[in-house]
């Protein structure tokens, strides 16, 4: 699993979007670069759309929706709809598993001054769907509060880097 490191992450705000609003539908893009590693999140009402490879569709999508009244940050990523074979699909999907901590980690700390305005958010469960034509590949997961992927990065940042 690549580690996250901060310095690679580029925060574009999309306005009217800013580190405080909106809660509700709050849009979370995050794509990458191959070549040199960079990882860039996109935050707003809306996802950001110009970002995205149509061709590869490697991007990590989250929102923030309620339901019965409760936050939680719901994240999709696209694995198939025919155009990859069933042996491809499962390829995309175990890098997407494998990947998904380090996309969740980068939307969470690249949107870490909005918890200190919503703190209550900080232990709102994240669930992620993985679409896909193929049922084994269709599923919604549980991937923990963003309180976890926080307290990951604090944890593996070094005394000098704290400093």
């Amino acid at each position: 699993m690549s580690k996250f490191k901060p310095e690679r992450l580029t925060v574009n705000f999309i306005p009217p979007a800013t580190a405080f609003v909106p809660i509700d539908s709050r849009k979370y893009t995050l794509t990458h670069s191959d070549i040199t590693g960079e990882l860039f999140l996109g935050i707003g009402n809306v996802y950001d759309y110009q970002a995205i490879n149509y061709d590869m569709r490697d991007e990590v999508l989250a929102d923030w929706v309620t339901i019965n009244g409760e936050y939680l940050l719901y994240g999709k990523v696209y694995i198939s709809n025919g155009e990859y074979d069933l042996n491809m699909s499962r390829i995309r999907y175990m890098i997407f598993k494998k990947e998904l901590d380090l996309a969740l980690t980068a939307m969470i700390y690249g949107d870490r001054s909005f918890f200190t305005y919503y703190p209550w958010l900080l232990d709102a469960p994240i669930y992620v769907q993985f679409s896909s034509i193929y049922p084994e590949f269709n599923k919604v997961g549980y991937y923990g509060t963003p309180r976890t992927y926080l307290n990951k990065v604090n944890s593996e940042r070094t005394p000098e880097a704290q400093a």
